[in-house]
């Protein structure tokens, strides 16, 4: 996960209450990503303290250091190594296909880095490095998969040993969660996100600001809740959520009042979470992020050894 703002419920929902939960059936490896990150912040000072609050946030929705790995990418820095390595057997034809890489262009024409282009490259790295047989991702990150596959495929025959397993996904369901705006993907970025962590009077302050059915103007007015972004979220965090569609669609129940409910109900389900959190102080996160770092590095320069002696790098 990038680093670049605070944990919010589109990155809860998302992804990381399937890596809480895949923690019970495998052993996990968690990256906080900060070289990812330099694509679009180039300065590291300014995502820093992010950083620190993002460890803290996952360690207190259930990401546990002691079963799993969790650390910082550059914290290892075998993974630059390997990534240039890759780059040298990966066509360019095959990077520019990505699709995110198009959307990246889209969203920041003014820093169109070759990071950015290596980005896929780069992720390769961070799975093949620790020798990773299962990634968990949605349908929309299967061409990042792929390709991956495709340079472990192209490292081999080009090298003649395997020394790669040819990573398989593990498919979760990844939904894309628009923010307060109802047009957006939340991002922090773009100051429409509600963090998982954040206290009861934010939480509901943010949710009473989020834009609801376009199509409704009047109380009287039927509703469309499966166009309303305050409805999609009920269906997370409300048990009775098909009640309150129905109650929206024959003008049971108004806008504000569905909003008053979402965030009550948001704030119930992270109490725990907020809880935990009050908990995890700056040494928590120092602690776990160096013994994630030492166990990484371990298993990251075991696979470089044999990437070196397979290239033939002495």
């Amino acid at each position: 996960m990038r680093p670049t703002g605070r944990f919010h419920l589109g990155n809860y929902l998302g992804a990381v209450r399937n890596w809480v939960e895949l923690q019970d059936k495998y052993p996990c490896i968690f990256c906080i990503v900060d070289f990812h990150a330099l694509t679009t912040y180039p300065n590291a000072s300014t995502f820093a303290s992010d950083i620190v609050e993002m460890t803290a946030d996952l360690i207190a929705v259930g990401i546990d250091p002691s079963r799993s790995i969790l650390f910082v990418q550059s914290h290892v820095p075998q993974v630059a190594e390997l990534h240039l390595i890759l780059s040298m057997i990966t066509p360019l034809s095959w990077v520019q296909r990505v699709p995110t890489f198009k959307e990246k262009v889209k969203s920041q024409p003014d820093n169109v880095n070759y990071g950015l282009l290596g980005y896929p490259i780069l992720q390769a790295a961070d799975v093949l490095l620790y020798k990773a047989e299962l990634v968990p991702v949605g349908i929309d990150q299967l061409p990042h998969l792929e390709l991956m596959r495709e340079i472990v495929r192209r490292f081999h025959h080009t090298y003649g040993r395997h020394i790669f397993p040819e990573p398989k996904p593990e498919l979760t369901d990844s939904p894309i969660i628009l923010g307060i705006d109802g047009k957006n993907k939340m991002s922090k970025s773009l100051g429409n996100h509600i963090e998982v962590t954040a206290e009861p009077e934010e939480i509901r302050k943010r949710v009473m600001s989020m834009v609801t059915d376009p199509k409704r103007i009047y109380f009287s007015d039927p509703g469309h809740p499966e166009e309303c972004n305050v409805c999609q979220l009920h269906k997370y965090f409300s048990p009775n959520w098909q009640e309150l569609w129905d109650a929206c669609r024959y003008s049971r129940i108004g806008c504000k009042e569905k909003k008053a409910i979402l965030a009550e109900n948001i704030i119930k389900a992270t109490d725990e979470f907020r809880y935990r959190r009050k908990y995890i102080d700056n040494n928590t996160v120092s602690n776990a992020l160096y013994e994630g770092k030492m166990r990484a590095q371990e298993i990251a320069e075991d696979t470089l050894h044999e990437v070196r002696k397979v290239v033939g790098l002495r």
